[in-house]
């Protein structure tokens, strides 16, 4: 044999024969194609819709899904800008995001959106980019290159929207809930308004707050089922009114109940005031109508706060805090009745806060003084005693005078702190004016007292205390109350009354005239002094011109002689002239008040008045 072969020998150990690899490059070829081909047939054939983008944002190939999906052509897709077929050019943000997908900067963008298939349907659609590698090279996508696909989410979004308006829709009236309403108004009023000048609702917001007077009643009497029904008619009715005036005017408003009877109308691009008072004029008549439910006939009122301003500026919690501020005023007035909101109106309700929060310290910290008002002997016009009237020297507000603060703290209570300190400080003056006039006849001091220092506070407790501590004589202290106060005085109250008057205190009954009183009850009450009101003593003017008035006359000489038949005492308040006081000197009144004499003044003024005939000369 020779010592050559044909053909090549296999290897036996020793280095490989590179001549001929195993795999060769023909063979890499052949599997990238296979490759390639596998991956064009599975993405051709796959359910998802997807399309290959290049790094410009242009189809490079879509699938027959995707193709489907839109109602083309898939091949006709290519070269068209991918973000147009899928609306990612419809805001910024998203735009912005896709573009930095597209340059590699962020790994991937996810969005929903609304589609419209060629044949008009529209679908719903989550839309997912993300970056690819090269999958071979020629002419399939390159570096740069994403994935887009698009899934049919249309079913889920639709459950979605029937879980969110149940979550969003009051179940009892089908009506806009509490949350959809602060949803939509908070939207309302972050939105920009389409800048349009000649449009009669430009940047401009409404709102009718109401409820329902005394809904309760209906509920505790007719059942919870009846008191459902009716809010459910009253929410339709509610309706229609939004309904037709929002086609008369700038579109549709949002009606919403808020919680139990408590429903709003918002109103997004007022045409201004007139439009939402219209609309709750339209409200009450359409609720004035009788209500049959199920045999059953009801007839409700509804209470409006109508709110109307610019959307500029405005905030939801301050819209709704003028909404129910407003509400309060309609059913403080009267009730069945609509209110519109008034500034100056709120001012003063949030002076009238401010008073509140800070009256009780303003009692500790000493900003209250007392002036006081001579009350004048009619036959002989000598000073007899002095009414002491507070004030209230407010670090803010300046000078205040009782009718200011004296109801706000009547109503917290702070009345009873207050009270104390001026009948402590009232009865420490008076006993100083007799001891600084030894030789003179002592004032006697008037105080008010409001009825709740009686009812929450051991009064006769604090003024025998009070006696003792400063040294005055229980005849030289009056305490007044108003009519209404002493006229139902019953129980409690009237013990109280008894107790002050068995231990020398005179009661008087002040603005005596204005309420309904009971003649036959007056009898048994511990009353020493009537003091007439002011009313009736401004008929006996002269002067000026002016007529008095006959009827006025008659009545204060018919009291004038029945107080004295029990046994009472008579002042006259609000005494302006020498004719007025003239006159009341002839029908025997006893004391006089007012102007004619003096103003309140300081306690040094008084101590000069002490003796004095006429101190208004």
């Amino acid at each position: 044999m020779s010592g050559t072969s044909e053909g090549p020998m296999p290897p036996t150990g020793g280095a490989p024969d590179t001549g001929r690899s195993v795999f060769t490059e023909s063979d890499h070829q052949d599997s990238a194609l296979a490759a390639l081909r596998d991956y064009r047939s599975a993405f051709q054939v796959a359910a998802l819709p997807m399309a290959v983008v290049d790094h410009r944002g242009e189809v490079v190939r879509a699938n027959d899904a995707l193709g489907g999906l839109l109602g083309t052509d898939p091949g006709s897709l290519a070269r068209r800008p991918a973000a147009d077929l899928v609306g990612l050019t419809s805001d910024h943000r998203t735009r912005h995001a896709y573009d930095e997908v597209l340059l590699g900067t962020r790994p991937r963008l996810r969005c929903t959106r609304r589609l419209k298939h060629s044949d008009g349907r529209s679908l719903w659609a989550e839309v997912t980019v993300v970056p690819v590698g090269s999958l071979s090279a020629g002419q399939d996508p390159g570096p740069g290159s994403v994935l887009l696909s698009v899934a049919d989410i249309s079913d889920r979004h639709e459950l979605q929207q029937r879980l969110r308006h149940l979550r969003m829709h009051d179940p009892v009236t089908r009506l806009a809930n509490r949350t959809l309403f602060f949803e939509r108004l908070s939207t309302a009023l972050e939105t920009p308004p389409f800048q349009d000048d000649s449009l009669p609702g430009h940047g401009r917001i409404g709102l009718c707050y109401l409820d329902l007077d005394g809904f309760k009643a209906v509920n505790d009497t007719l059942g919870h089922s009846t008191g459902d029904r009716l809010l459910a008619a009253v929410a339709a009715r509610l309706t229609d009114c939004a309904e037709a005036d929002g086609h008369r005017r700038t579109g549709g408003h949002l009606v919403a109940r808020l919680g139990g009877d408590e429903f709003a109308i918002l109103v997004e691009d007022s045409a201004g005031t007139h439009q939402l008072t219209e609309l709750a004029r339209a409200v009450l008549t359409a609720l004035q109508r009788p209500f049959d439910l199920a045999g059953q006939r009801l007839s409700v009122s509804a209470s409006i706060g109508v709110v109307e301003r610019a959307s500029a500026g405005t905030s939801p919690t301050g819209l709704m805090q003028a909404a129910d501020t407003t509400l309060y005023w309609a059913k403080a007035d009267g009730r069945a009745r609509w209110t519109l909101f008034d500034p100056e109106r709120n001012a003063h309700r949030m002076t009238r806060q401010a008073l509140s929060a800070t009256l009780g310290p303003a009692v500790e910290r000493g900003e209250f003084t007392l002036e006081y008002q001579p009350l004048v002997g009619m036959a002989d016009e000598v000073v007899r005693g002095v009414e002491a009237l507070v004030r209230w020297a407010h670090p803010q507000f300046g000078t205040l005078p009782p009718s200011r603060f004296v109801p706000i703290a009547e109503e917290d209570g702070t009345i009873v702190q207050l009270g104390r300190w001026v009948l402590r400080t009232a009865c420490r003056q008076a006993r100083r004016w007799q001891l600084d006039h030894p030789d003179g006849q002592p004032l006697f001091i008037s105080v008010n007292v409001a009825v709740r220092q009686v009812r929450d506070s051991d009064l006769t407790a604090d003024v025998a205390e009070i006696l003792a501590e400063t040294g005055l004589e229980p005849s030289l202290l009056q305490l007044e109350l108003t009519e209404s106060a002493v006229m139902g005085s019953s129980g409690r109250p009237l013990r109280v009354l008894q107790s002050l008057s068995d231990m020398g205190v005179r009661i008087a009954i002040d603005d005596f005239g204005t309420g309904y009183s009971n003649l036959a009850y007056l009898s048994r009450l511990p009353v020493s002094v009537l003091k007439l009101d002011g009313s009736f003593v401004r008929g006996f003017r002269y002067e000026d011109g002016a007529h008095p008035s006959p009827a006025d006359e008659t009545i204060v000489e018919a009291m004038v002689q029945l107080a004295h038949r029990l046994g009472l005492t008579v002042t006259a308040e609000c005494v302006e002239t020498s004719g007025q006081a003239e006159r009341l000197r002839r029908i025997g009144c006893d004391t006089g008040q007012g102007w004619l004499y003096s103003r309140a003044v300081a306690p040094e003024r008084i101590a000069e008045l002490i003796g004095a005939r006429h101190p208004g000369s």
